[in-house]
């Protein structure tokens, strides 16, 4: 009786646990870089983030995008950003970010990790809010300094990065 009991007991958890943890499906990556006022999205997203409600500290962030995707909504402009100066595509082909700690508080996931764009890897932070099956998150760089100088100051290359994460 016990045994059933337990077994029971293991799969009433194991289901509870299961539905706590979630995965990203998809992402809508959008940018602006803001001394130009140029916008544009990048896709060919690849995650194998599990985010944890009951726990987000056990949570992990991780995934990456396709630099062949890039679009300001200009073919030139597209070209020319893909090309050795900028995000130099063909050595460069991915971004990547994977996360070294999950914090929540007051309703947002506080996500600090490590962005791989264009062979240099530096820390962000990423800021998280949850909406219905989505997360939105927020961030900035400066592209300057991982090596795509659009602009002669690093302080005229930041770039606002917007994440909206479908979660399943």
């Amino acid at each position: 009786m016990s045994r059933i009991f337990l077994s029971v007991l293991f799969i009433v958890v194991s289901v509870y646990s299961s539905t706590a943890q979630v995965s990203v499906v998809n992402a809508e990556i959008s940018f602006l870089f803001v001394s130009k006022d140029v916008k544009g999205t990048i896709g060919g997203f690849k995650s194998t983030s599990t985010i944890d409600f009951d726990s987000p500290e056990s949570s992990s962030f991780a995934g990456s995008v396709s630099v062949e995707t890039l679009d300001t909504n200009n073919g030139l402009r597209n070209w020319s950003l893909k090309n050795g100066k900028y995000f130099d595509e063909d050595d460069f082909p991915r971004i990547s970010f994977k996360s070294t700690s999950v914090n929540y508080k007051e309703g947002t996931f506080m996500v600090d990790g490590n962005l791989t764009l264009k062979g240099t890897t530096k820390p962000i932070k990423i800021n998280f809010k949850k909406n219905g099956n989505q997360l939105k998150g927020e961030t900035s760089i400066y592209s300057y300094d991982y090596g795509i100088k659009i602009k002669k100051k690093r302080e005229d290359n930041l770039v606002k990065i917007t994440l909206l994460f479908d979660l399943e």
